[in-house]
């Protein structure tokens, strides 16, 4: 199966225009890549832009409500991506969406998650919800990277379904460090600034 998700990688990197990142830019051990959220493309885009070894033990964390809706979706959420699916819409102690993100880090496993919890339609940076915050508390010498994704929102623009083939961009930062004496509020804002950063100048 590896073969078939390196083939299914080059084809997204094809169709978006992304280069393969170094693997000099990554964590040689497991990490959390933390991203803005724009299309369905995203965690695939993302996944496709790793290098091979990293790619290989990264999954996804990606909501079980859409993931689940067809087989389609479920197989590639389950056999190609091997995703990390979360509930969104009822959220209960039985169902609560940290504890599968922390087994995966547990069992060795690179996550990418999308902290604003939603997409933006316009590509513009959102508020960052508290999930990145309770993750990294809960496995705080796992290292954080911030992700930009750019023009993925123009690529399959929300409420799309066929993706339209430009050039996009992936882009990550330095790692960040969880320190556990800072509020969770100027953690979030801090982990925000560092994916804004990427941007670069406007």
């Amino acid at each position: 199966m590896s073969l078939g998700r390196d083939a299914v990688a080059r084809g997204i990197r094809l169709l978006c225009g992304v280069r393969e990142l170094p693997a000099a830019e990554l964590p040689a051990g497991p990490c959390i890549l933390f991203a803005n959220h724009s299309s369905h493309l995203d965690f695939a885009v993302i996944w496709a832009a790793l290098p091979p070894a990293l790619r290989a033990r990264t999954r996804p964390v990606a909501g079980r409500d859409y993931w689940e809706a067809t087989p389609f979706r479920r197989w590639l959420a389950g056999t190609v991506f091997r995703a990390v699916l979360i509930e969104r819409q009822r959220v209960t102690v039985a169902t609560n969406p940290l504890e599968p993100m922390l087994a995966a880090l547990d069992a060795g496993a690179t996550l990418i998650v999308f902290p604003e919890g939603t997409r933006s339609p316009d590509g513009t940076l959102g508020e960052f919800k508290s999930g990145l915050h309770h993750l990294a508390r809960g496995r705080p010498s796992i290292p954080l990277v911030p992700v930009l994704l750019d023009n993925l929102n123009r690529i399959l623009p929300k409420g799309e379904f066929l993706p339209v083939p430009l050039l996009g961009a992936v882009r990550t930062g330095p790692v960040l460090a969880f320190d556990p004496k800072e509020n969770k509020n100027a953690f979030l804002a801090r982990a925000r600034a560092a994916v804004a950063a990427l941007r670069g100048p406007t």
